[in-house]
């Protein structure tokens, strides 16, 4: 493990993660995944209490609590970042990112949300808040944290921020083993003095998430869909056990869960949502959870979701397709450069992900793709209808179609042999695994994608992008489409940005 980069999950042991590789993915994306991987395994191996679980790092752990903390407030009593950078937007000097002024920038925009910290920093206000930062730090400037003070200030009641006077990004001002830029005191005093509150005495949750299929609960509230795409989506509820009520309002919710095991049957239960008082819930015996959607601007009792609409097992944007022990499945019926490509660029991402991740990716041609074999796999196909045969298998009914000379999203059509597209889909017969499409027009539109570089952190893609060559001279304006699929996963009920 880096000094510089470590993390560090603690309660009585400490568990120290690395994320992937030298950088990883900056704590984002698979790393997210891997740090709840990692501490839900702790707590089962070492039998930690999870109402004392405290995260920490320094520098990209540090922007690893900020994000973390941000995105899964409830997992964590108190944290503690330690030269910690906010977010990609604030990094280096690079300030705020302005006003998206065009609708594709914008879906594009919206894509990055779940790494906009600052957008989800009110999450903060359920845990206590520890921060670190040499005064004099040429790595992360100390402006981060001052920034994250300031915010931290409108609204929050249970933080610390400390400034080492003329401390660089290292720094250790004690005799006693370890440096005092991971192992300070006063910040694991502050953790000690801090606990998880158990869902039975909570009463009032508030919480924002970005995507629900990244993070949709905290305690027992669930914000299951969203109205709005990777817009922020927000939940401020307060639970009455005494009259057995919920109250609350809504920002961008299509459909909200309850989760209270405890909660005993027979009296009914009454709801308030945004104004609304539902007819008295008679909560079911025997069940831990009820789900409410919202229709015409109207609150009402649903039954369980059916799994292949979007929900927190599956959401997008197109990277989360690349999330389930994937497999790679290139196209071996096209022209021989076609299928050169489609080998060389499945194999480039293979070795790609295992130099920048330390994963490996199976790597298989379309003919030996078995779709009914471990139906809940992530795969990514490679080529189009024409020239990958797994294609009519898993994406016969998709709404974008990509064959030679066209792509088809819905009933909007473009043509020509050089275009590109990257899409994501259900995969057919899962409950939570996708396909991704790494697809192009022609072999020109194919070679396109290749400037595409979705393993790396800072970058996203909403659930399709159509480009163009013109994307090469004039950047976003080039982009063609971009959009996000509906709840249903349709074309119709979605939203969409054409150029």
């Amino acid at each position: 493990m880096s000094a510089n980069d470590a993390a560090v999950i603690s309660f009585w042991c400490k568990i120290a993660p690395t994320n992937r590789r030298p950088y990883g993915f900056d704590w984002e994306d698979w790393g997210r995944q891997d740090a709840l991987e990692v501490l839900e395994l702790a707590q089962q191996r070492f039998h930690t209490d999870p109402q004392r679980t405290y995260l920490t790092g320094h520098s990209m752990g540090g922007h690893g609590v900020w994000i973390l903390g941000a995105t899964f407030p409830d997992h964590f009593a108190a944290i503690g970042p330690s030269a910690g950078w906010i977010s990609w937007a604030t990094y280096g000097g690079r300030g705020t990112p302005q006003a998206q002024t065009g609708p594709v920038q914008e879906i594009l925009q919206r894509a990055l949300a779940s790494s906009d910290t600052l957008a989800l920093m009110r999450n903060y206000a359920q845990l206590g808040v520890y921060i670190l930062h040499g005064a004099a730090d040429d790595n992360v400037s100390v402006a981060q944290a001052r920034t994250m003070n300031q915010n931290l200030t409108s609204f929050h009641r249970d933080f610390v921020f400390h400034e080492q006077p003329g401390a660089g990004h290292w720094w250790n001002i004690s005799d006693e083993p370890g440096a005092a830029c991971v192992d300070w005191p006063p910040m694991f005093d502050f953790f000690a003095r801090h606990a998880i509150a158990g869902n039975s005495s909570i009463r009032q949750v508030d919480f924002i998430t970005a995507n629900p299929g990244v993070s949709a609960w905290s305690h027992w509230v669930g914000i299951e869909a969203q109205i709005h795409p990777l817009k922020p989506s927000s939940v401020s509820m307060r639970y009455d056990p005494g009259h057995r009520r919920f109250t609350g309002t809504t920002e961008n919710v299509a459909r909200l869960s309850l989760r209270l095991p405890d909660v005993p049957p027979g009296k009914p239960m009454v709801v308030e949502l945004d104004g609304q008082k539902l007819d008295e819930i008679a909560w079911p015996a025997g069940a831990a959870q009820i789900w409410l959607v919202r229709i015409l601007e109207q609150w009402a009792l649903s039954t369980p979701p059916p799994a292949s609409q979007k929900g927190p097992q599956r959401n997008g944007p197109f990277k989360e397709a690349f999330r389930s022990r994937v497999i790679l499945v290139y196209g071996t019926h096209g022209s021989p450069e076609e299928n050169a490509w489609a080998f060389a660029k499945a194999l480039y991402d293979a070795e790609q992900f295992w130099y920048r991740g330390n994963g490996a990716l199976s790597l298989i041609p379309d003919d030996q793709f078995q779709a009914a074999a471990e139906p809940d796999r992530d795969v990514i196909l490679y080529g189009n209808a024409q020239s990958n045969s797994a294609w009519s298998r898993l994406l016969a009914n998709s709404p974008v179609q990509v064959g030679k000379g066209f792509i088809r999203v819905g009933q909007r059509e473009e043509r020509g042999e050089d275009l590109a597209c990257l899409f994501l889909r259900p995969r057919p017969g899962s409950d939570r695994a996708c396909v991704g499409v790494i697809t192009g027009t022609g072999i020109a539109g194919m070679k396109l994608t290749d400037r595409l570089t979705y393993f790396t952190s800072g970058v996203a893609y909403p659930d399709y992008i159509l480009l163009g060559p013109e994307v090469l001279v004039q950047g976003v304006p080039g982009i063609r489409a971009a959009g996000f699929f509906g709840i249903d996963w349709s074309v119709e009920s979605g939203e969409a940005a054409w150029r």
